[in-house]
């Protein structure tokens, strides 16, 4: 139950925003799913799946009318939280933190890195 709580607390919105980043189950590399999104309404469903070993949301706290974003030219009015960003990457801080997956490249070596967005609906 205390390990519920923390998860609980962690996910929990940081001054009314979030902004979080997720250490993903499996191997650095590995092709894993990192997210799965559903609407009951539509039936409409979005898994994400990757090889990078974190991914960061984001909640789109700052969609507001000072931004100046196409659909606010064409009227539509867009709310804070009207939208999600769910980001693949590496850990924030990575070099400097050596038990994290690496984030150095050296001249000559090749990075490579996959993510797959996979739509379908029920």
């Amino acid at each position: 139950k205390a390990d519920l709580m923390k998860a609980d607390a962690a996910l929990a919105p940081m001054n009314n925003w979030y902004d979080h980043n997720f250490v993903l189950r499996g191997k650095a590399g590995e092709l894993k799913q990192a997210a799965e999104m559903y609407d009951p309404e539509s039936g409409r469903v979005l898994e994400i799946w990757t090889t990078e070993p974190c991914m960061q949301m984001y909640g789109a706290q700052n969609m507001t009318a000072a931004l100046k974003l196409p659909a606010k030219r064409a009227g539509v009015k867009y709310l804070p939280f009207q939208g999600l960003a769910l980001e693949t990457q590496h850990a924030p801080d990575s070099p400097n933190h050596p038990e994290f997956p690496s984030t150095l490249l050296r001249p000559g070596e090749k990075f490579t890195s996959r993510t797959e967005y996979r739509f379908s609906a029920e």
